[in-house]
């Protein structure tokens, strides 16, 4: 599975961004593509993810009711709608995918995601 991340920039405070994740491969309905993200000096952390069917998402908390992942299966890409941004969103923000066996409950898990694409930068300026 190959991914590739794009639509990063910089926005002011309270901006919105939507990143794109192209994701080619071996994959299934059942497969978990998600976004992930790190900051300067800090680790990586879970934002967002989705099944390819469009039947489970999952959202870290601070991610819920400003950021939407949806997907377009005919374009082969997922997105990450980002709204109200803030200066602490500020990251390279990763998309992944698993191998297609992960439970749902194990969605936010780094490391259940076998695959990574490239990060795309995000800047909030205050």
């Amino acid at each position: 599975v190959q991914l590739q991340a794009s639509g990063g920039g910089l926005v002011q405070d309270g901006g919105s961004l939507r990143l794109s994740c192209a994701a080619f491969g071996r994959m299934t309905g059942r497969t978990f593509i998600g976004w992930f993200r790190q900051a300067p000096g800090q680790e990586r952390e879970f934002v967002a993810t989705m099944r390819r069917s469009g039947s489970s998402t999952l959202y870290a908390d601070f991610a819920k009711g400003r950021f939407i992942i949806s997907g377009d299966n005919s374009k082969n890409t997922v997105y990450l709608q980002m709204n109200s941004l803030k200066p602490a969103d500020t990251a390279v923000y990763y998309c992944a995918a698993d191998s297609g066996t992960t439970i749902l409950s194990e969605g936010k898990k780094i490391t259940r995601y076998d695959y990574w694409g490239q990060g795309t930068q995000v800047t909030v300026s205050s």
